[in-house]
């Protein structure tokens, strides 16, 4: 669940979403078997991830203390926290291109970073 600080109108209540993620990352080599990375590696720094704000008022962690949790923010939350997490295992070759979370089907946000 979260609330929108400093919007007008139904979004400003707390209200929660099935919220759906996109994790792209991308490299400019292959390891020694043709991946980027092992999906699930992907999957369990997700996991990791959406943990942190799975079942929680999101507004309420650390992260969201200063930051409004929006969508928007939300992809921005879960980039950067990949990039950590990628960084920390040595995959230096590999970056997070875009994460898009939807709240809808019809109803998504963009977050990569113009390097």
């Amino acid at each position: 669940a979260h609330a929108l600080r400093g919007y007008n109108g139904k979004c400003e209540n707390v209200h929660g979403h099935n919220w759906h993620v996109e994790l792209i990352v991308s490299s400019d080599r292959l390891n020694e078997i043709g991946l980027v990375i092992d999906f699930k590696e992907l999957k369990k720094y997700l996991n990791e991830i959406m943990d942190m704000l799975d079942h929680k008022f999101i507004n309420e962690t650390e992260f969201f203390a200063k930051a409004n949790p929006s969508a928007e923010n939300i992809a921005r939350f879960i980039f950067e926290e990949t990039e950590k997490r990628l960084h920390a295992d040595n995959y230096e070759n590999i970056g997070v291109s875009k994460v898009n979370v939807y709240e809808t089907d019809s109803s998504m946000a963009s977050y990569y970073n113009k390097k």
